[in-house]
């Protein structure tokens, strides 16, 4: 019995003491080359400051990334819940820490004149994995009012309800509307699938008296718009 325990306190040394040389090798990275020589992993893993005795910080770091590029931001904190390694301190400070980011990133003006103003409100979707359909809502003197995630995954008619897409711009008592969505591949040009669900989502602004402006596709490094296009 004894020998068992003795066993089981020197693998938990070893698993700790992996799991803090782990973590220094991002953070002595940072303090000596700066922020922006990590990687996505490496930053997390300097947020999440330690691992499990079984999941090491850099490993529940991969699974954090993985988790925030397929999940909304509503649904994001529940499902870093569901990842073993995660508890509610570490879910809530990568939540937190999203939300901060986002709001860096955005413009201080919610004023939109041109797609090139909306684009800088979508920075943070631009290198997600799977694609997120976004709604922006905009006021009668075209300040945005709320930007938020309506579906994440393969865009298609069957999955964009008008519904989804209004319910909010009609509590908002918003006069019109922005429809977006990031293509991982990069590539912006848009789908037949695209253009279809624009059409039948303008179809129910008309009807519904709030205007869809635009839609913007866009990724990482640049967007297209079905205004600028004569798409819409």
């Amino acid at each position: 019995m004894a020998i068992r325990y003795l066993m089981y306190e020197k693998n938990e040394f070893n698993s700790t003491l992996m799991d803090s040389c782990e973590l220094d090798r991002p953070r002595e990275k940072l303090k000596k080359k700066g922020a922006g020589s990590l990687s996505n992993t490496e930053l997390l893993a300097v947020l999440l400051n330690s691992g499990t005795r079984k999941i090491g910080v850099i490993r529940l770091a991969q699974s954090v990334k993985e988790v925030i590029d397929r999940s909304s931001p509503e649904e994001l904190f529940e499902s870093l819940m569901k990842l073993k390694g995660m508890g509610e301190a570490k879910s809530l400070s990568i939540c937190a820490a999203m939300e901060f980011t986002k709001r860096k990133i955005q413009p201080s003006s919610r004023k939109v004149k041109t797609p090139h103003d909306v684009f800088s409100w979508l920075k943070p979707f631009g290198d997600k994995k799977q694609e997120h359909f976004i709604v922006i809502t905009l006021n009668g003197g075209n300040e945005i009012i709320n930007s938020r995630v309506v579906t994440v995954g393969l865009l298609n008619s069957s999955q964009i309800h008008p519904r989804e897409v209004f319910a909010d711009a009609i509590v908002e008592r918003a006069a019109s509307l922005i429809l977006a969505h990031n293509h991982p591949s990069g590539n912006c040009d848009p789908s037949s699938e695209d253009i279809a669900v624009t059409r039948k989502l303008s179809s129910a602004g008309e009807i519904l008296g709030v205007s869809v402006l635009d839609h913007i596709i866009f990724s990482e490094n640049g967007f297209k718009s079905f205004l600028e296009q004569g798409l819409l």
